[in-house]
């Protein structure tokens, strides 16, 4: 008998309970219940499986040689296209204007809409002829005529047409890449562009130019899901003064990894911003300047999916959790009734 009785205490399977043969309206309400709450977790746990997370790691920068691309969208509501240019400094001391990339300007009138483009790099080479075209014509003409102060015809043309377009209030959106050597530099859009006479000409002194501009997009590279560009949709303007804006900016390189195994190379990066107002006496002229360095560390951020025996496991405690939990309850609410219904029973039979 000893032995019979330890191998039932063993039994995994005992035979059901007598509440548990019995149906009853509460156990139907309990069933219902966990079995709502049931689908519900399971829904849960599929979406949970079947999203795809990141896991982000750091290591040294070993890339080299390469271009930096840098992507701008940016509008100048105040200043027109004729007179906005771009330019990039790196540390090697290289500075670039016509730059062998894709840049374009928009006119916008005052209302903010498109009136026409122009090639960005056209306009810089057409710029850099007239000056070498002013030059030129201060060696040959006579010392009573305008030329002398390097400005000929096509400059008072150009005087005249920007003046009438800062009275109409034109604005100018510039936006393209810029392929820039992978190094610490900079790049500024200013009225450096012109002849310092015609700048002079134009808006008479540098408190004059109005450098208010909304980024719409910088960015260092192609984007990737998740990525946040800090400076995307600033707006800077100013109103009775005038200045140079300089955004300090941390590029990181960075590697996205997605779960079907491509690589794109691409950059984040961090930036703070710093606002210098320009004085009368001065004689420096307002620009919005971009002085970017680059980070030593690559993150490489890489899709994984979890696996399907972790989501095998995740279903069945979840599952047989709540299964068991609604038994539970059933069993207790059952023994309760079950003992009120007999005290009752017993106080009508007295």
């Amino acid at each position: 008998m000893g032995v019979k009785q330890a191998l039932r205490a063993i039994d995994a399977f005992p035979r059901a309970e007598e509440h548990l043969l019995q149906k009853t309206k509460f156990g139907a309400f309990v069933s219902v219940v966990g079995l709502l709450i049931m689908v519900t977790l399971f829904l849960h746990e599929l979406s949970y499986y079947l999203n795809i997370y990141t896991v982000h790691q750091m290591s040294v920068d070993s890339r080299r040689g390469e271009n930096l691309p840098i992507h701008i969208n940016m509008t100048f509501p105040s200043l027109p296209c004729d007179v906005l240019s771009v330019d990039a400094i790196d540390m090697s001391g290289k500075h670039e204007v016509d730059l062998d990339t894709n840049i374009w300007k928009l006119r916008l009138n005052s209302d903010g809409h498109i009136t026409g483009t122009e090639y960005l790099s056209d306009l810089v080479e057409k710029e850099r002829e007239a000056h070498k075209h002013d030059v030129h014509k201060e060696h040959h003409e006579d010392s009573d005529k305008i030329h002398l102060q390097g400005i000929d015809e096509e400059s008072q043309n150009m005087i005249k047409k920007v003046k009438q377009a800062l009275a109409d209030g034109e604005g100018c959106r510039v936006y393209g890449v810029l392929d820039v050597q992978r190094v610490a530099g900079n790049f500024h859009l200013s009225v450096h562009g012109l002849n310092i006479f015609v700048a002079q000409m134009i808006f008479e002194k540098s408190t004059h130019v109005n450098v208010s501009h909304i980024i719409h997009d910088l960015s260092f590279g192609p984007k990737y899901p998740g990525i946040h560009n800090p400076l995307d949709g600033t707006s800077r303007i100013l109103r009775g003064t005038s200045g140079t804006f300089k955004y300090y900016i941390k590029v990181v390189p960075t590697e996205y990894r997605y779960i079907s195994k491509e690589v794109l190379p691409t950059n984040q990066f961090s930036v703070t911003e710093y606002f210098s107002p320009i004085h009368d006496f001065e004689r420096t002229w307002p620009a919005v300047y971009f002085l970017y360095d680059l980070s030593p560390i690559t993150v490489t951020i890489r899709e994984e999916r979890r696996s399907f025996l972790h989501f095998i496991t995740r279903l069945c405690a979840v599952l047989g959790g709540t299964f068991a939990l609604t038994g539970m309850l059933d069993g207790w609410m059952y023994k309760i009734l079950e003992s009120v219904t007999k005290k009752n029973s017993r106080t009508i039979v007295r």
